[in-house]
């Protein structure tokens, strides 16, 4: 692994371990979203209430940026493959969808995330999820094995996305189906954003552009890839978010900056087929 590689990696692994450790999201007390409130959070990129009801206290870290549950249509029976599970908040949504002769594995390379979504799924009794220690890239996940895969605002981590959509590939069944939410940029960000730690860990930093992102799927081997949606995600929020402000403390980022970041991040969800 390239040294830089390896620095992103050990950055993110660290970020995401404090919040396990602490159950507050990626931008410290307040989310990237601006608020403190992670239900509020998950209501506004498309979880119902009923979804909120329905999965352990401690399993929504507000961490997502879109709802690949509801993207996915999932079926009783199917296997589920989530990607950076985190503590476990759609694999427990999963779990329901796919019902007892399903099953969903998630698999996070954090092991502070994986201890906190164990426990959540002894506490909630599902006998039906699993969440194996591993990275994106190189999942321990066999061939052909999964009929679909999902992941929420975790890719866009990731220094290697083309080496995660060629494992998601790997692993999918054929006929199966690839459905993610993420982060994408529609231009590049200010150089003091992408060099940042914090705003890495809180999804911004590491964003590529759509087409970039589109075309791994597509060199992954994807077929009948569609943009099931599009639309910009709420960064002008982080203004007044004083974690964010440590973040953009030490730049000369003005408000016409800011305002070039809110309009160039894109939150969309991905689907793609693995031909039969």
């Amino acid at each position: 692994m390239k040294q830089k590689e390896k620095k992103i990696k050990d950055m993110v692994k660290d970020g995401y371990g404090k919040i396990a450790k602490t159950g507050t999201s990626c931008c410290g007390q307040s989310s990237c979203c601006g608020s403190s409130d992670f239900s509020m959070i998950s209501t506004r990129i498309g979880y119902s209430d009923e979804d909120l009801k329905n999965v352990p206290e401690g399993a929504n870290l507000g961490l997502g940026c879109g709802n690949p549950i509801a993207l996915a249509s999932l079926k009783k029976g199917e296997v589920v493959l989530d990607l950076g599970s985190g503590a476990g908040f759609d694999a427990f949504l999963a779990s329901a969808r796919v019902g007892k002769k399903g099953k969903v594995v998630g698999v996070d390379m954090t092991p502070e995330m994986l201890e906190r979504a164990r426990e959540n799924a002894k506490k909630g009794g599902y006998g039906n999820v699993e969440f194996r220690l591993g990275e994106i890239e190189s999942l321990p996940i066999e061939d052909n094995s999964v009929d679909v895969v999902i992941s929420n605002c975790v890719i866009n981590l990731s220094p290697d996305k083309q080496a995660v959509f060629k494992e998601a590939f790997r692993v999918i069944k054929p006929g199966g189906r690839l459905m993610v939410s993420d982060l994408v940029i529609k231009k590049a960000l200010p150089a003091k954003i992408k060099e940042s730690v914090e705003a890495y860990v809180g999804c911004l930093a590491g964003a590529i552009k759509k087409d970039t992102y589109i075309k791994h799927i597509k060199d992954a081997g994807f077929k009948e890839i569609e943009i099931l949606y599009e639309k910009y995600y709420p960064v002008e929020g982080m203004a007044n978010d004083p974690a964010v402000q440590d973040v953009l403390g030490d730049t000369d980022l003005k408000g016409a900056d800011l305002k070039t970041i809110e309009r160039s991040v894109l939150s969309i969800g991905v689907k793609g087929i693995k031909p039969l």
